[in-house]
């Protein structure tokens, strides 16, 4: 009998199925060997391998989720799966036998996470054992079926090195990004979804001096800096009680009091907008963090909304943005590349807060100067 007859598999799975505890990769290849099947040792393999992606893993996906060049897949529907291999969505030939496979494998992927999708709690945000980020969706609210979203977090630390041969960061713009964090100037890295915000920011952090202490919070553990002093928090999302949450915004109280030398929230969206700027403007130089916005020239008015929704008013977002940011590292994508766009600068013009480009990383690769470029200049070659 083959290792890929479908009623051997079927067999394994039942005595998996039957055992008192969850399946491992020994009980697997137990499961296997007990069939007395005439297989050869690779066949043994390879099925406990397709069992194991079936059981343990993402099931069809995961050949997908081991390419290195991978970094999201997403499953609209038995039939639609793509992924980007950076090169933007594109299609793969991958199939699930129906929506209610799909649904399975959403229902166990948020089991691995220690979280539950039911028509109750129809939407799971998690992070897997594997470091993969899950998001998934089911009917009613995804009416067509259930939607899979994973987020592959980069295997190695990227350097701004790698970034300049990708093409991602001119190799002009180089020698300022690392200006930038010699000088411990307070910066944000902004961008749309997947503009690789985090990836910049894991680059720059590298560049930080081994000799400083580096305090990570985060909603996931996406950050991965090539630092020998880098120390994690990481919120808790509630029970199926609804207990038991922390957020991003207790945890930057808790960082500022664990003597980093540079504080850094992974991605602002939210109440830690308040901590974040107020830890900007008590000493703590050299502090970064991530923010969606569609371009540098938003990043006030993205402030501004959660500040304000934080309970913060307006003067008071706009007066510790100017005192707390001084530079803003924008990114943006487009036919599937991603590339730090400008360099600019915070500038505080009467009550208000705005942001000037200081250097243009144009798309034919030209660096170019933009307003604030002497303001820019004299900012990164000042004494510390």
């Amino acid at each position: 009998m083959r290792h890929d007859s479908e009623e051997l598999v079927e067999r394994v799975r039942g005595r998996l199925a039957a055992a008192s505890s969850p399946p491992t990769q020994a009980a697997l290849l137990a499961a296997v060997r007990a069939e007395n099947a005439l297989l050869g040792q690779q066949e043994v393999l390879d099925l406990a391998g397709r069992l194991n992606a079936e059981m343990l893993g993402a099931g069809p996906l995961e050949p997908l989720l081991a390419e290195p060049d991978v970094t999201d897949v997403v499953v609209n529907g038995p039939r639609e799966v793509y992924c980007d291999r950076g090169r933007g969505l594109e299609p793969v030939d991958v199939r699930f036998p129906d929506a209610a496979a799909v649904r399975r494998l959403a229902v166990r992927l948020a089991a691995a996470c220690g979280r539950r999708i039911d028509e109750a709690v129809p939407w799971v945000d998690a992070t897997l054992p594997t470091g993969v980020r899950l998001h998934a969706v089911l009917p009613p609210i995804a009416p067509e079926g259930p939607l899979l979203s994973l987020r592959v977090v980069g295997r190695r630390p990227m350097s701004v090195a790698r970034l300049c041969e990708t093409g991602a960061v001119p190799a002009d713009l180089r020698p300022w990004l690392e200006r930038l964090m010699a000088r411990r100037v307070s910066f944000l890295v902004t961008g749309g979804t997947g503009a690789g915000k985090t990836t910049v920011l894991a680059a720059l952090l590298s560049m930080v001096p081994g000799g400083e202490r580096l305090v990570l919070v985060e909603d996931t553990a996406e950050l991965r800096p090539d630092h020998p002093h880098t120390v994690r928090l990481l919120a808790r999302h509630a029970n199926v009680e609804g207990a038991g949450a922390v957020g991003l915004d207790v945890l930057v109280r808790q960082a500022l009091r664990m003597r980093p030398d540079r504080l850094v929230v992974g991605e602002v969206r939210g109440a830690e907008v308040v901590d974040l700027l107020a830890a900007l403007n008590t000493g703590h130089d050299g502090g970064c963090g991530t923010v969606h916005a569609n371009s540098s020239a938003d990043v006030p008015a993205r402030m501004e909304a959660l500040g304000v929704a934080a309970g913060l008013d307006r003067a008071a977002v706009h007066s510790q943005l100017a005192a707390g940011v001084r530079v803003v590292v924008h990114l943006v994508r487009g036919g599937g590349r991603r590339r730090v766009a400008e360099l600019a600068v915070v500038r505080r013009t009467g009550p208000e807060v705005t942001v000037e480009p200081g250097l243009l990383h144009r798309p034919d690769g030209h660096l170019v100067p933009g307003p604030a470029a002497d303001e820019l200049a004299r900012l990164l070659e000042a004494e510390p």
